[in-house]
């Protein structure tokens, strides 16, 4: 019986042991649930509004009388946005497309019960931002955090009126960082899957601190709808706009006059560089800053004023952040080395030609798999080059000759401009089989470098 009760007291340690091992993994694994938003909810939301946009009514003259209004176009048009407060005394971040081309902006706060006229302190279409200005004191602000500090992988949520249903809060999570999307050279966006609806523009992108880390500006969609990919604007590129549009109503970025793509595996081994960075240096603007300073068609640009460029979308950051009239130190790669140029920035503005096909003669240039000629004066002339070999038939053998086209006008190799036909057949002689030559190619209205594999 002595045995029986001892067997009974350690079978009764090892239970106890076991639901506190138990006990002890559930806290664990609690740990890695999903968040609890109601906190985040209770601290930003007082912050977002309603944005409501509303354009007059458009009327048409009749027969010289006085205005008359048409059904069609006799509605006065009506957009919803979000946005949220930056400061006590009515101070207020949206989106540019929220409040652009309207007549009247109002706000609607979240409580509901009240509501102002606001005033459009400024907008930038560029960067879809906008700052708007109420008449108001003691409002709720929205606390700013900082998006560099985001991960991929990291919890987010937004909270807008998508549809007009005010205080709405989606989440998920972040899925990139620096996105560079079509015509929107100037944001890093960061990409999530947070559900983004029309009306949410505007809103804010916010951490489980309930820190604002970003401006919801852009979805990607089929139907106009949620599709899982959404994009925000970074809190300090919204903040650095708002703060220009302050100050001075409008937005000043720099500039330098070039055009760039990409460096590729194939164009690096052209260049003789030892790994695909930075950005190939397309076209040079005529009296430009790049021009002045040196800057030539085929440098590599590989760093702007110390920051290195391992990413092309980066350089028209960097140069756009660097303040107009300022001097500034480019770093490129030309003809096997680096070299530094210093200019001074320009400031961005306010807000083709193809030649004929038809040919007299071909001409077969077997190592690159390509026929071409040369161009006419007349051909030149509408160009705008001072020489060029015309694409005529592309062989249709796989591999980096691929790329280049029938109707492409060659005007240089790697980094030499060519101007005559002996001066192009002697840098491809130059070559050996299986080299990377990088033909710089007129196509359309675009310049770039195709590269190609010499036979």
């Amino acid at each position: 019986m002595p045995h029986l009760k001892l067997d009974r007291l350690i079978f009764a340690l090892v239970l106890l042991l076991l639901l506190v091992g138990f006990d002890a993994q559930g806290e664990t694994a609690g740990q890695t649930r999903l968040p609890d938003f109601k906190g985040l909810m209770k601290s930003a939301g007082p912050s977002v509004v309603n944005v409501i946009s509303t354009r007059k009514a458009q009327t048409a003259a009749a027969g010289g009388s006085a205005p008359a209004e048409t059904p069609e176009r006799g509605t006065p048009r009506q957009g919803l946005g979000s946005g949220f407060i930056i400061s006590e005394d009515g101070y207020i971040l949206t989106n540019a497309h929220v409040v652009a081309e309207f007549d009247d902006v109002n706000i609607r706060l979240a409580d509901s019960k009240r509501e102002f006229k606001a005033k459009v302190i400024g907008l930038d279409k560029r960067s879809d931002v906008a700052l708007l200005k109420v008449d108001a004191q003691g409002l709720p602000t929205a606390k700013l955090g900082d998006s560099s500090k985001l991960e991929a992988g990291d919890w987010v949520a937004a909270i807008g009126s998508p549809f007009g249903f005010a205080n709405t809060i989606t989440a998920g999570i972040v899925s990139a960082k620096g996105r560079s999307l079509p015509d929107e050279m100037y944001v890093p966006f960061i990409q999530t899957d947070v559900a983004v609806n029309p009306g949410n523009s505007g809103g804010p992108l916010l951490n489980l601190q309930g820190e604002v880390i970003g401006v919801n500006s852009l979805i990607y969609s089929g139907t106009g709808g949620y599709m899982g990919v959404s994009f925000a604007i970074p809190i300090e590129v919204a903040l650095d706009v708002s703060k220009q549009l302050k100050s001075q109503g409008k937005v000043t970025r720099g500039r330098v006059g070039i055009a760039m793509q990409p460096v590729t595996k194939e164009l690096a081994r052209s260049f003789r560089m030892d790994e695909a960075t930075g950005a190939i240096i397309t076209n040079v603007e005529n009296g430009g800053p790049a021009e002045k300073a040196g800057a030539r068609v085929g440098d590599v640009v590989l760093e702007w004023n110390g920051e290195q460029i391992d990413d092309p979308n980066e350089l028209p950051r960097l140069v756009a952040a660097t303040k107009p009239g300022s001097l500034a130190h480019m770093v490129v790669w030309r003809e096997g080395k680096r070299q530094t140029f210093e200019l001074r920035v320009g400031e961005v503005p306010m807000e083709g030609v193809v030649a004929q096909k038809a040919a007299p003669a071909k001409e077969d240039q077997a190592r690159l798999g390509v026929a071409m000629r040369e161009l006419t004066v007349a051909e030149r002339q509408a160009l705008g080059v001072d020489y060029g070999l015309l694409v005529l038939e592309v062989s249709s053998r796989s591999g980096p000759g691929s790329n280049i086209l029938p109707g492409d006008v060659i005007v240089g190799v790697n980094q030499a401009r060519i101007s005559n036909r002996q001066q192009f057949d002697k840098l491809i002689a130059a070559q050996k089989k299986g080299d990377m030559v990088a033909l710089f190619v007129r196509r359309g209205e675009l310049s770039l470098y195709v590269p190609l594999e010499v036979g």
